[in-house]
């Protein structure tokens, strides 16, 4: 070997450590990471005389909340938010449970963590369905905490839309800022929720691995192209629905009913899900058909 390439060659070992501190360090694309399970705790095969809340911390200001099958055989999700100024609870769950002190507890924890007395709670709906809205009377009785009405136009008032369901909406919980929008379909009410510290989108019953039953097909497809468009511009995490229907197995869900899914899918879905719930829609031009795809399955209701 010659000198010359000597030469260069200790020219590049003098430079490397230079070149690699130019290099910036991966930050996450600047989102607040988190942690889901791979598996969520699941009732049964036997259920307890009193069963609660799994409650997961995804991280110290977003908690995640799975109701037990032995409660509601929905076993729905619930989350709660927490900015410097109020905390945002999605969603109550189904039939009869202790919610409220489930909350209150996870609350209690977060203010001694954060040397703090006190923070309003607002209550809010992905939509107005039975099995996300049975603890809203326990959640009045809670002190400083708001209940947002069940009626679109409550919901619409609420978060200052102007015009419903063309406009998103701003909702800033203090230092952390969410995007509400409007995906009706499902439900009248229908609302997705894009937390911009997590990138978490929030879909409620609208996207979720299970049986995502259409009402309106006209506004649910539009809803979804209106989420499409929305993420497209944006960094998706995650995107949480309220529910696990469906096996770790691809096209299999569990029946209506079942309380014990001990090899249920994941929660998490992301943007290929949404694409893909979205051509699936456009195919069916307007009339929805019945169709199961790997991780979901659109049903007409």
């Amino acid at each position: 070997m010659s000198r010359a390439i000597f030469a260069v060659l200790g020219l590049l070992t003098a430079l490397a450590p230079l070149g690699h501190a130019q290099v910036p360090q991966p930050d996450g694309a600047g989102t607040v990471r988190g942690a889901l399970p791979d598996r969520w705790q699941v009732s049964g095969p036997e259920c307890p005389a009193a069963p609660t809340f799994q409650v997961h911390e995804y991280n110290a200001d977003l908690y995640i909340l799975r109701e037990s099958g032995c409660s509601n055989y929905e076993k729905p999700f619930l989350y709660l938010l927490f900015g410097k100024d109020k905390v945002l609870m999605l969603d109550t769950g189904a039939g009869k449970t202790d919610v409220a002190q489930v909350v209150q507890r996870v609350i209690t924890a977060w203010l001694q963590r954060t040397g703090r007395n006190t923070i309003p709670l607002v209550v809010a709906h992905t939509h107005a369905h039975g099995d996300h809205i049975s603890g809203d009377a326990q959640m009045r009785l809670l002190p400083r905490t708001r209940v947002v009405a069940l009626a679109p136009e409550a919901v619409q008032a609420f978060f200052g839309f102007k015009s419903w369901p063309e406009e998103i909406a701003s909702y800033d919980l203090g230092d952390r800022v969410l995007d509400v929008i409007p995906i009706p379909g499902h439900d009248a009410s229908s609302i997705a929720v894009y937390d911009r510290q997590t990138g978490i989108l929030f879909t409620g019953d609208t996207l979720y691995p299970g049986r995502l039953y259409v009402a309106d097909a006209a506004a649910f497809t539009r809803s979804i192209q209106r989420l499409v468009d929305f993420a497209a511009k944006k960094i998706v995490t995650h995107i949480l629905g309220n529910h696990i229907e469906e096996a770790r197995t691809p096209y299999l869900d569990y029946p209506v009913g079942t309380t014990y899914q001990p090899d249920e899918h994941v929660l998490e879905l992301d943007r290929a899900h949404l694409i893909e719930l979205n051509e699936a829609l456009r195919a069916m031009d307007g009339t929805i058909v019945r169709t199961a795809l790997r991780d979901f399955t659109i049903w007409p209701k």
